[in-house]
């Protein structure tokens, strides 16, 4: 059993949910919860009755950073032995949705994973920031790629040098944040947006996510490549031949992942 997240396979229909549950530490990413949030993904994917996942921590923090107290006395030695960035690219790599459910707190490497995941619903207490150059580091784990690529430049290099942290209302304004609801509604309101995704056909929507990833990673051309290689794709699955006909015969589609 894991030690560190809880872990609930059906919150609701087709939709797992992952808990961050170290209170007592604001959630503080240890090397052992990640790792637990790594298995519980990779098991989440290769279940078929789970179609979208959420991630939560609590109503006070997401998660405030990472567990300090696990790297202070280590060398860069240590550090590249320790690899602990091959967790989060597993992470990364993920085939079906991700929605982060923040409220509070979600800091250095709470908000990168915020941003590993693939949208994002804020409370309104939620607060973003990477503030790793106030103990004399810098994000390691996606911080200054992912939130450049996302706020752009001179607001990620204003976060990053600064240490400073951004409301949720400020996040959404630089798309950081797809929706901002009341505390009492963040992880509803996730839980929500992770069903609506799982009525879709999940060989689409893991294929659509796919694509859109690959804007960031690709120039135009390849990404436009890609994208068209998948959607013909898709034209081998009964979803397709389900999803046309009952748009032809308005009906709802019942979608069975094959």
């Amino acid at each position: 059993m894991p030690e560190f997240i809880l872990v609930n396979p059906q919150i609701a229909p087709y939709v797992g949910h992952i808990q961050l549950n170290r209170p007592k530490e604001l959630n503080a990413l240890n090397l052992e919860l990640m790792l637990e949030i790594k298995q519980a993904l990779i098991d989440f994917d290769q279940d078929d009755n789970i179609r979208a996942i959420v991630i939560s921590g609590n109503e006070r923090a997401f998660a405030a950073g990472a567990d300090i107290k696990q790297m202070a006395g280590r060398n860069a030695i240590d550090m590249l032995k320790i690899d602990q960035f091959t967790t989060w690219d597993s992470i990364r790599k993920t085939k079906k949705p991700i929605i982060a459910a923040v409220s509070g707190f979600a800091l250095g490497g709470g908000c990168e994973l915020a941003m590993i995941c693939d949208m994002i619903i804020a409370s309104e207490t939620a607060q973003f920031g990477q503030p790793e150059i106030s103990i004399g580091v810098m994000p390691g784990a996606g911080g200054t790629q992912r939130l450049t690529r996302i706020v752009g430049k001179a607001k990620a290099m204003e976060m990053v040098l600064t240490g400073q942290f951004i409301s949720a209302e400020e996040a959404k304004a630089y798309g950081l944040v797809n929706k901002i609801v009341p505390v009492e509604f963040y992880l509803s309101e996730a839980v929500k947006l992770a069903s609506t995704i799982a009525e879709k056909s999940p060989i689409a929507v893991q294929m659509a996510k796919e694509s859109v990833l690959k804007a960031y990673e690709m120039p135009l051309q390849e990404a436009l490549f890609f994208e068209r290689k998948n959607f013909y794709m898709l034209f081998a699955t009964e979803d397709q031949k389900e999803g046309m006909q009952a748009f032809i015969e308005k009906r709802k589609a019942t979608f069975k992942g094959q």
